[in-house]
């Protein structure tokens, strides 16, 4: 009888383990190229946890090279942040320096190395103004140095005091689209460069008035994991604005789905 009550006891905490290790499991990490220091990067796992509460984020940018690529592999997201102009060098412009901002050489490796990661182990991946830029750079895109002179004027994309807003509108067949249910709607705008040749293997998903191009997607999406790139920043629009809290909505989902497999 004492041995009949002992095997019982081991099953059922083998079975409680199992469930404590299952509800682990669940709990899905994202990992963020740059979530800090500064207020304006706390903004991402907020803009995040509007879709699931419970998501855990991983900062990357304290990170070691070979640590945050070990981390990014223990997600089941990559996230990729606003942030200073992409070094032109990447894209074959090394020339023009002279009409960047201030550049990172460090976190543009680190963020190079994370994309090519993340699409390598079929990570899904979401970039955000600089992170839409990275991504069409590392997909073999070119950035318009600087919008203003080297785009023109006609829509203002940035203000000298800082975050202006106009309309963008989606493209018919695109997967942003099928995501926000909207074909156009009024969003923040706070850069100076944007997508300039688009990579081979993507499409737009949204053009600004001026037909600057304002979202990026695959161009041929079967086989890949999700990929969308916004020129705007979503996190800080209100979530009742649908190229915010849907596009937060979509990510997660196939963050989950990753992480199901």
């Amino acid at each position: 009888m004492r041995r009949t009550f002992n095997i019982l006891t081991v099953i059922l905490l083998l079975i409680v383990s199992a469930c404590q290790q299952q509800t682990a499991r669940e709990v899905l990490q994202i990992a963020i190229s740059k979530a800090g220091p500064g207020e304006h990067y706390q903004y991402y796992g907020k803009f995040l946890k509007r879709a699931d509460s419970t998501i855990i984020t991983r900062n990357m940018s304290t990170l070691s090279l070979d640590s945050a690529i070990n981390a990014l592999k223990a997600s089941d997201g990559l996230l990729v942040t606003g942030g200073p102009d992409v070094y032109p060098g990447w894209y074959g412009q090394e020339k023009d320096t002279a009409k960047c901002g201030s550049f990172n050489r460090r976190r543009d490796t680190l963020e190079l190395s994370l994309i090519k990661t993340a699409l390598k182990e079929g990570i899904p991946i979401l970039g955000i103004c600089r992170g839409e830029q990275i991504l069409n750079v590392h997909l073999g895109g070119t950035l318009l140095i600087d919008i203003p002179t080297d785009f023109g004027k006609q829509v203002l994309h940035r203000t000298p005091e800082g975050p202006t807003n106009h309309l963008v509108r989606t493209t018919e067949d695109s997967h942003l689209i099928s995501i926000t249910h909207d074909p156009s709607e009024e969003v923040n705008s706070n850069h100076h460069q944007a997508v300039d040749m688009l990579a081979p293997s993507l499409k737009v998903g949204a053009y600004s008035p001026d037909s600057l191009i304002e979202a990026i997607e695959w161009k041929q999406p079967k086989g890949h994991p999700f990929l969308l790139g916004v020129q705007w920043h979503p996190e800080r629009l209100p979530e009742d604005n649908t190229f915010s809290t849907c596009i937060a909505r979509a990510f997660v989902e196939a963050v989950e789905s990753y992480s199901n497999k």
